[in-house]
C-alpha cells in the first residue's frame, strides 16, 4: 500500500523478515519499508547483502567488479556480497520517466557531491504516488558528530554549480552531515511531499529515515 495522508513519525519497531544467522553481522530490515513496498517493484541505490531491505528490487551501483573493498566487507559481514543489476552512477540512472515503483537506499546519499541531484533523480524514474525512501547517518550517531552540519544554502550552491568539489577528495566519503530536521528542511526547500519520517531509523539505527511520495 502507497502512503497517503500526513507525514507519519514511526517509532522503531521489531522488523518482519529473516534475520541472518547470529554470526553475521547484518543490519535487519525496515518494517516501514516492507509496509510501504511490499508487493511493489523498485530500486535500491547501492545495496548491500549486510544491509538488506528484503524487498523486490534491481540494486543499481557505479560497478559489478565483486572485489571493490565495499564487496569484500559485505563478504566479511555476511558471508555474501549483493549482486549488481545495473551499472551507473547512483545519480544518473538509465531508466525511463516515471518506470519504478519506488528507490530506496541505505547510508548512501551523504556519498553524492550533490545530493539535490541525486534525489531529482530519483524522483523523476519514480511513478506518480511512488515513493523515495531514504536512511542517512545522523550526525550524532556516527563518526560525523564533530564535524559541522551541512546547510541547506550549501547543498543549493553545490547543486547550482556555484561549489565545486575540490580536486583529490575521496568520491566515497561523507559530503554531507545531517541531522533529521535538516532532510525535512531539504524535501520542504523542493516542494515535494513528506509522507514519513523516523527520528531513529528502524533498519541500521544509527540514522534517520524520511519517504517523499511523488504526486
Amino acid at each position: 500500500m502507497r502512503p497517503e495522508g500526513p507525514v507519519i513519525r514511526v517509532s522503531r519497531r521489531t522488523p518482519a523478515g529473516t534475520r541472518p544467522p547470529p554470526s553475521w553481522r547484518c543490519s535487519r530490515e525496515s518494517a516501514l519499508a516492507h509496509r510501504l513496498f511490499d508487493g511493489l517493484e523498485g530500486i535500491e541505490i547501492g545495496g548491500s547483502a549486510h544491509n538488506p531491505f528484503g524487498l523486490k528490487t534491481r540494486n543499481v551501483d557505479y560497478t559489478d567488479d565483486m572485489t571493490t573493498e565495499f564487496k569484500l566487507e559485505e563478504e566479511r559481514n555476511c558471508g555474501r556480497s549483493l549482486p549488481v543489476d545495473i551499472v551507473a552512477p547512483g545519480d544518473r540512472l538509465p531508466l525511463p520517466d516515471e518506470s519504478v515503483d519506488f528507490v530506496v537506499s541505505s547510508h548512501v546519499l551523504e556519498h553524492f557531491f550533490d545530493p539535490i541531484g541525486a534525489l531529482q533523480e530519483w524522483y523523476r524514474v519514480v511513478r506518480p504516488s511512488g515513493c523515495i525512501f531514504t536512511i542517512v547517518p545522523h550526525k550524532e550517531r556516527t563518526f560525523d558528530r564533530d564535524r559541522p552540519r551541512t546547510t541547506l544554502a550549501e547543498l543549493v550552491d553545490r547543486h547550482q554549480g556555484r561549489v565545486k568539489m575540490a580536486e583529490g577528495v575521496d568520491l566515497h566519503t561523507h559530503h554531507s552531515v545531517w541531522i533529521t530536521e535538516d532532510a525535512v528542511e531539504l524535501v520542504r526547500h523542493l516542494g515535494w511531499k513528506l509522507v514519513a519520517v523516523q527520528d531513529r531509523d528502524d533498519k541500521v539505527g544509527n540514522g534517520f529515515t524520511f519517504v517523499v511520495q511523488k504526486v
